[in-house]
């Protein structure tokens, strides 16, 4: 029987978690799963059995991080395909001992993983290369179908309905919803059907994520927005945390009737994830025996959400004169103990100067220093002058980044350097470790949601906390376009200014003039004196991101003390003077927080515009 026939009218019964079952047949939590299809193929065989013999008649490979991003690295990128082909021939060897008839192979593949601390993400061509490597495989191994599961990005899942096209397999593609009916990456499961619909998928679906409750609730949602069947794969309610292991609680009767919900709902394959066993799905499929899916409502008119232009912000706060003057802000390191009197005392000459906002990193190099949002509200009230608070993503999970903006909201403050921060390991603090729930991208997207009244899965907030969203920007790069190219989807996901890497070359000066002529963005391009030669030769060979020319080197060449800082400062006018009418903002570097020298800048600058 054709897998289109099986579900036309009737529900389809899938398989529940694996993981969670190969961990109760004792494997350990360090294990590589997929990689038991080469090593221990009789617990995987086993498996498939017992959710067969529960009433399973759509088995899932074991292959769901099968991808060379999850297997590169342990070592296993050269064994995609082997590893791919031999869960399925594991499956489909499973099914035929069984003896039972109609039953289908679906490849499993999950999302690709993302390097916690790494900025760069993969193009879509990249994507898309890599999940062809995997769907080939499980087509040559012989799967009937191909399941895409759990993802939480609907632009991943698109590059992998690509690649699985060229397959010519069946298609069924499964995002995980959170509370509140949106994925990690903000899709709604009325936006995920529509592009998923275009994309040519043969059904669509929610799975993993939050228990059955949420699943249907996503389920009507797609089933409004879409007339594709329906996939339904819930977790077994919401885990606890019991001695170093989460223990899922739904009782297998509850799941059940939480099944035939989902049935009503209009789907047509239902399955178990997280915490499910052969007993649950046992339980589902005689409750779901002879049961068609049920009716569906489909509304045609809703425009896709990512089909939507998003209203240009103009420039506010501290980037009001942007286009009519110059924009200068300086950084000013927080001090390392708890007297702060340094950086207000700094703040207040810099305002006298002319500056319109203080830059305020966070524990910068992973260095402890005073928290920044604590004093930018001093800086604010004391000094009276905007402050752009840097916030990283390596220091607090995403229930913390939210908790904080909220916060820093509360406290005043209205402008958010998103960036995702040196690992803590390079840090001095022995035993940290860093969070990286999100990236630069993922926390812009925060801020942007924020803005928009919602949190991160999608719950009200209130009227919207009006941040202004910028990023960081290294023309210092080898690579230009690619720096571009990211600067492009940093704006796409809110970015309404960025601040570049300090810049000693003029070249690469230029370049970043025409990157905000480009994209209409506000640039400040950074700017940080040298004071010696030492200082040079350390932020050339020792500092990332930092480029200084030849030129520039041979300059500061025994140059210390009063003559290093007074060639360094020339260096810096010698610069601003070179972009002059071209780059219209600047984010100067007070060098060891020397505020007399970043004041004179300041100063320099604005005197060239009177």
């Amino acid at each position: 029987m054709r897998f289109s026939e099986a579900i036309n009218n009737r529900v389809l019964i899938a398989d529940g978690a694996i993981g969670t079952m190969l961990y109760s047949k004792g494997i350990g939590f360090d294990a590589n799963l997929e990689h038991l299809n080469l090593v221990r193929p009789a617990v995987v065989a086993e498996l498939h059995r017992e959710y067969l013999a529960a009433g399973a008649r759509l088995i899932e490979t074991n292959t769901f991080g099968a991808n060379r991003t999850k297997l590169a690295p342990i070592g296993l990128e050269r064994k995609v395909a082997e590893i791919n082909i031999k869960g399925v021939q594991i499956a489909r060897k499973a099914a035929a001992e069984s003896g039972l008839v109609d039953l289908f192979i679906a490849g499993s593949v999950g999302p690709l993983a993302r390097i916690k601390g790494e900025e760069r993400e993969l193009s879509a061509p990249e994507m898309t290369a890599i999940f062809r490597e995997q769907t080939l495989a499980l087509a040559e191994g012989g799967a009937d179908l191909l399941l895409f599961e759990t993802f939480p990005d609907i632009e991943q899942l698109l590059n992998a309905v690509a690649a699985a096209k060229e397959t010519g397999l069946p298609v069924i593609a499964s995002m995980a919803f959170l509370e509140g009916e949106r994925s990690a990456g903000g899709c709604t499961p009325a936006e995920a059907a529509r592009r998923l619909t275009l994309a040519g998928v043969d059904l669509i679906g929610a799975n993993c994520a939050a228990g059955p409750r949420e699943i249907i609730l996503a389920l009507q949602q797609m089933s409004a927005a879409s007339e594709l069947p329906m996939a339904a794969f819930a977790n077994s309610g919401f885990p606890e945390y019991i001695d170093g292991r989460y223990i899922y609680r739904t009782t297998p009767e509850y799941f059940a009737e939480k099944g035939v919900e989902m049935a009503a709902a209009g789907a047509s394959v239902i399955g178990g994830c997280c915490g499910t066993t052969p007993e649950h799905i046992r339980q589902l499929a005689a409750r779901l025996a002879g049961v068609s899916p049920g009716a569906r409502t489909f509304h045609s008119a809703s425009p896709a959400i990512a089909d939507r232009p998003a209203p240009a912000a103009a420039p506010s706060g501290f980037l009001a004169p942007w286009g009519e003057r110059p924009v200068v802000t300086v950084e000013l390191d927080p001090p390392k103990g708890l007297d702060c009197t340094k950086v207000i005392t700094g703040a207040r000459l810099l305002k006298e100067a002319g500056a319109d906002a203080i830059n305020l990193a966070e524990n910068p190099l992973a260095r402890v220093r005073m928290g920044n949002m604590a004093l930018a509200h001093r800086v604010i009230q004391e000094a009276g002058i905007d402050v752009i608070v840097h916030v990283t993503c390596r220091d607090r999970n995403l229930l913390g980044l939210q908790s904080d903006l909220m916060g820093a909201y509360l406290l005043g403050i209205r402008s958010i350097l998103a960036v995702t921060g040196d690992p803590a390991r390079l840090g001095d603090q022995t035993g940290s470790s860093s969070v990286f729930d999100l990236n630069s991208f993922g926390l812009i997207k925060l801020l942007a949601d924020m803005n928009s009244g919602v949190n991160a899965i999608g719950q009200a907030i209130g009227t919207g906390t009006g941040f202004t969203i910028g990023c960081a920007l290294n023309p210092n790069s080898p690579k230009p376009e690619v720096q571009g190219e990211r600067f492009d989807k940093k704006i796409a996901s809110g970015a309404m200014f960025a601040q570049t890497q300090p810049v000693y070359d003029i070249a690469r000066a230029l370049w970043t003039a025409a990157e905000s002529a480009r994209t209409g963005i506000p640039i400040l391009l950074g700017i940080m004196p040298l004071i010696g030669a030492r200082n040079c030769e350390y932020l050339h060979n020792e500092v990332p991101g930092i480029v200084i020319p030849e030129e520039i080197r041979k300059r500061m060449q025994g140059k210390e003390k009063e003559a290093g800082a007074m060639e360094g400062l020339k260096i810096a006018k010698e610069l601003i003077d070179g972009v002059k009418g071209k780059v219209k903002g600047f984010y100067i570097i007070a060098p060891f927080g020397r505020c007399e020298v970043a004041a004179e800048l300041v100063q320099y600058i604005r005197g060239q515009t009177r």
